[in-house]
């Protein structure tokens, strides 16, 4: 395969687990969709799936607009890894039975976040098309709905949502346990919160997390005979930067502190040195981020965190017998980050449209459906930007 280190692929690793939970995931029969666009309150004017204006500084949710008032999860309602997500759900930018779309996605990441349209037009194909359904355009922000999600049931197979390992979701998590070490990988873990609360000692900055993201790669490298790291752990390190890009008010000209961060995590302290778990939620008197937070300013940072704290990819075939990923495309070599922001800019487009590794011992082949509904959907996005789409 191009630009994958070939041996890799007849490399042995640990048995895995079928990952699959429809029977227990909540199942809320009334499905409402997320509050309707009001152009009384029009955010950043994103709806239909359409970009915004991509001006934010908006206060989030706007006095008066009761419709995304902040309304905690029934005992039915689905959620999962990502808190930004939950909190969107939980204030109904997204469906708050947490069986959302494509398009809701879109416009969710640009009125609630102020992320620019071409990085959620990314992130929605990502999620949708590594975790939901192309025909649909429906995806679970948590657990395995695939009565829900699919047009087919599980007639095609299982539609993992967002819990589905090494799709979207992966070892190293900043609060979330790997997989294979308790088979959650949802569930927000307080000590986990604590820990990045000790490194970064209320300010959750680009060095800290960086530093922090180091510690948790070294966590799971001792302690998980499955992990992996492969090229997709990459939006891991996006994933951090939403911390101090997205939720502080006003995204980077604001303070990524303790009190936001308990917030969009819904960590409570007990008093105790612990942290317990509420419903996560947009803290009071929050305004979004004043520019759009794009492809390439994720890439930038991408980049940055990870060269602060340079690890290498590849995985565990079993604790303490690590094998390096020494190769992929023209971003990995010698089991590092070679690639600059640019690059780390086109693998984004990769990841959607192509079979990346997804363990020591195989790809994640994308059905060719998958791929064309990718292409359809990130080719516009791209254009321009250099990236071969």
């Amino acid at each position: 395969m191009p630009g994958v280190d070939s041996s890799l692929l007849g490399r042995r690793t640990a048995p895995t687990k079928r990952q699959s939970d429809q029977a227990t995931c909540p199942f809320n029969t009334v499905h409402l969709g997320a509050a309707p666009y009001d152009p009384k309150y029009p955010y950043t004017g994103a709806q239909n799936g359409l970009p915004g204006t991509q001006e934010g500084g908006v206060q989030v949710p706007a006095p008066g607009d009761t419709a995304h008032n902040f309304t905690a999860p029934g005992p039915n309602d689905i959620r999962g890894p990502c808190p930004g997500l939950n909190a969107a759900a939980n204030h109904n930018f997204l469906s708050h039975d947490g069986i959302t779309t494509f398009t809701e996605l879109v416009d969710a990441q640009q009125n609630l976040y102020n992320v620019g349209y071409d990085l959620a037009v990314t992130l929605a194909t990502l999620g949708v098309g590594l975790d939901g359904d192309v025909v649909t355009e429906k995806l679970s922000i948590g657990c395995d709905a695939t009565s829900r999600t699919s047009a087919t049931g599980d007639l095609l197979g299982d539609e993992l949502g967002l819990d589905g390992h090494n799709k979207f979701e992966g070892d190293t998590s900043l609060t979330r346990d790997d997989y294979f070490l308790t088979g959650d990988d949802h569930t927000f873990n307080g000590t986990l919160f604590g820990y990045m609360q000790n490194t970064c000692q209320g300010n959750f900055n680009r060095n800290n997390l960086a530093l922090y993201r180091y510690q948790r790669y070294q966590q799971s490298l001792a302690e998980n005979g499955n992990f992996y790291f492969g090229p997709k752990a990459l939006l891991l390190y996006g994933a951090a930067s939403f911390l101090y890009e997205l939720f502080p008010s006003l995204g980077p000209a604001g303070s990524p502190d303790l009190a936001t961060m308990e917030s969009f995590f819904g960590a409570v302290s007990n008093g105790n040195g612990g942290w317990n778990h509420v419903p996560e939620q947009i803290p009071p008197n929050w305004y979004n981020r004043v520019s759009a937070y794009t492809n390439m300013d994720v890439a930038t940072e991408i980049d940055a965190l990870y060269l602060l704290h340079p690890v290498l990819f590849g995985g565990n075939v079993g604790v303490g017998n690590f094998d390096a990923l020494t190769s992929f495309s023209n971003l990995i070599s010698g089991g590092k980050l070679t690639g600059n922001a640019a690059a780390v800019q086109c693998l984004l487009y990769q990841l959607a449209t192509e079979n990346i590794p997804s363990s020591l011992s195989g790809v994640l082949s994308l059905p060719a459906e998958v791929i064309t509904w990718a292409q359809g959907k990130l080719g516009p996005v791209f254009a321009g930007t250099g990236c071969p789409t």
